[in-house]
């Protein structure tokens, strides 16, 4: 893993603005093993992230930005360090990263990780939406990930590299993490499921909090329809 440029302080590494101006691949890489942390009345919740999913811009069938700027993905050709938050059809919340320079387009979809302070608020948050039975469920997927950390469609745009932040991106430099794996993204459809151009889901070899693999949903009267590109970020 790459030195982020940043703030040291008790959390460790808070990685400045300049750090996600990177490639998304790159930096989809190095948020594995980073944490986030929200911080609210209730209590603060940390999320060791084990799983994550790259998505670039106009390159990217799989890719919210791929047609273009919308009032939806106005985030994402924002400045770097964003959270951009999205409401996946209509059900549930997905958080992401914006990297790369402002303007062009690419995010890091946060799919999984293990909840390593305030369980007990993650999991009543949880609770609050459905059943919970496992620790190892709090954070083991991306709609459960939002919901555990607190956030949803008020967090959109905010900036995770300011140490006082409600929301926070930390690292720890120096620790030695299982071996990465990737393969194709999950939900994702048309030339954005292609495994040899877009191997951009990304976990933690041996992670118990890894989400499972599923491919894009195709109703059966669509089976001999032309498959068109999907969505995560």
């Amino acid at each position: 893993m790459s030195t982020a440029p940043g703030t040291s302080d008790g959390v460790g590494i808070v990685p400045a603005r300049v750090w996600y101006a990177r490639d998304v691949l790159a930096v989809a890489r190095d948020l594995l093993g980073a944490h986030i942390t929200t911080r609210s009345p209730e209590g603060d919740v940390t999320i060791r992230l084990t799983e994550v999913e790259a998505y670039g811009g106009a390159d990217d069938p799989g890719s919210h930005a791929f047609r273009g700027r919308t009032a939806r993905n106005a985030t994402m050709f924002a400045e770097p360090g964003r959270l951009y938050v999205y409401r996946h059809l209509g059900l549930h919340h997905c958080v992401n990263v914006v990297t790369g320079p402002s303007g062009q387009p690419a995010a890091v979809l946060l799919r999984a990780g293990e909840v390593v302070e305030g369980a007990d608020l993650a999991r009543a948050r949880r609770e609050s939406k459905g059943v919970v039975d496992s620790e190892r469920s709090l954070a083991r997927g991306p709609a459960r990930l939002a919901v555990a950390l607190g956030l949803d469609l008020a967090a959109n745009g905010a900036d995770v590299t300011e140490r006082g932040g409600a929301v926070l991106v930390h690292r720890h430099e120096g620790l030695l993490f299982p071996a990465l794996a990737t393969g194709p993204r999950v939900g994702v459809g048309g030339d954005g499921a292609d495994p040899s151009r877009f191997p951009w889901r990304l976990w933690l070899s041996g992670e118990r909090t890894v989400s499972a693999y599923r491919p894009a949903y195709r109703s059966p009267a669509s089976v001999s329809s032309p498959p068109s590109g999907t969505t995560s970020a």
